[in-house]
């Protein structure tokens, strides 16, 4: 009998920025706004004629392999870099002109940037002496801060005696003292470990959440950006690909280039042979069987397409799924990688197309699983399967 398919609640995240956006005004929704901005190095594009607005309160993640042009994007933002053409402005103020240490936006660097003859509170108070705080208000801002990030205890410490992940806390309590209008992260956690990595990313996007802060940051870390982030934006060559939450970039990619960087996907290259308004078949020399997918395309017959099915999607059954005339093809097993949570197979086809499916482990048990040469079936559900045409 054929699994069907549970549907799958919005996360926690989605609804916080629901609630958080909703009934803004469009002065709010359009918070941060980056109009046709190119940047030129000689005759290299780093930015590519971007577009884009970032609402209040937003965390808002530029995603991209390194040298796609994100980081080149924020420079322009901080104002380290000026555009070649285009505009930017935060809370409606055009930002030409402004030199960084005049906007209002502060930047958290990858390497933190500690002043390593300074103790914790000197670290973060220090921009606040540059502006003339008082003492008093210095004293006060200190110590909210560093009851947020949780370093109360370690206030007269230095930064070669706290961990990569204190050093973290004390850099992002430092980019909050002056209440930017904008905070901008560079590779937030790249210089962690993994395990601290994971932890730091729900422990930063927590207190970016609980101050407010409207938030830009670059990373090449999937992870780290459908994690942290309210909305991503994919780049590639110094363009958006596509700018979206995490759920929707992820579910429903617009391009190949956007499948293949958010996680892991099968693509399967084909032609449309059935074009109906409800629903669409491709043939694909690729597998040994028809794909169909539950909803219309905008498409014609005949045109060339991919369809993108990701990993967990799949399953994976050494008999072949009861009323499966589409979706479902015969291979053997190559490769089986075990993750105690999950376990990965590559499944060859008789094309030689390999088939990538995640299984979840939920029963303890490893009698009667695939393995290595077992012939099996995989088969997926008509809605699992997205159409894209570039």
């Amino acid at each position: 009998m054929a699994v069907q398919q549970s549907a799958t609640p919005e996360s926690t995240k989605s609804h916080k920025q629901a609630q958080a956006f909703m009934g803004q005004n469009e002065a709010d929704s359009q918070y941060v706004r980056i109009e046709n901005v190119t940047k030129k190095f000689d005759d290299f594009v780093a930015v590519d004629s971007v577009d884009l607005t970032i609402r209040k309160g937003e965390v808002f993640a530029l995603l991209g392999s390194s040298g796609c042009g994100k980081s080149t994007l924020l420079r322009v933002l901080a104002g380290f870099e000026t555009a070649t053409n285009g505009r930017v402005f935060i809370d409606g103020e055009d930002m030409g002109g402004i030199p960084p240490y005049l906007r209002p936006t502060n930047m958290m660097f990858q390497s933190y940037a500690l002043f390593p003859h300074m103790t914790v509170e000197k670290n973060i108070a220090y921009g606040l002496k540059q502006e003339g705080a008082s003492n008093d208000e210095v004293a006060t801002r200190v110590v909210e801060l560093l009851e947020l990030v949780q370093m109360m205890p370690r206030a007269r410490h230095k930064p070669y005696q706290l961990s990569g992940g204190q050093q973290q806390r004390v850099a992002l309590a430092r980019s909050l003292a002056k209440h930017p209008k904008l905070l901008l992260l560079d590779e937030p956690m790249s210089a962690l470990d993994k395990k601290l990595r994971m932890e730091m990313q729900l422990e930063v996007a927590n207190i970016l959440d609980r101050v407010g802060v409207t938030c830009v940051m670059v990373t090449h870390d999937q992870e780290e950006a459908m994690t942290m982030a309210h909305r991503i934006a994919v780049m590639s060559e110094g363009r958006l690909l596509q700018v979206g939450t995490p759920s929707n970039v992820y579910e429903q990619p617009n391009c190949r280039f956007t499948a293949d960087f958010i996680g892991e996907v099968n693509l399967f290259s084909g032609h449309v042979c059935v074009d109906e308004a409800d629903h669409v078949i491709v043939e694909t020399p690729e597998l040994a069987c028809k794909i169909f997918i539950d909803h219309g395309i905008s498409g014609t017959l005949g045109m060339p397409v991919w369809v993108a099915v990701r990993p967990e999607k799949i399953f994976v059954s050494l008999t072949k799924p009861e009323g499966c005339e589409y979706n479902c093809a015969k291979g053997r097993v190559q490769e089986v990688s075990y993750y105690g949570s999950r376990t990965i197979y590559h499944v060859k086809m008789p094309s030689g197309k390999k088939v990538i499916a995640s299984t979840a482990n939920i029963d303890r048990s490893l009698e009667n699983r695939p393995t290595w040469d077992s012939d099996v079936y995989v088969a997926w559900h008509a809605d699992s399967s997205v159409v894209l045409t570039s």
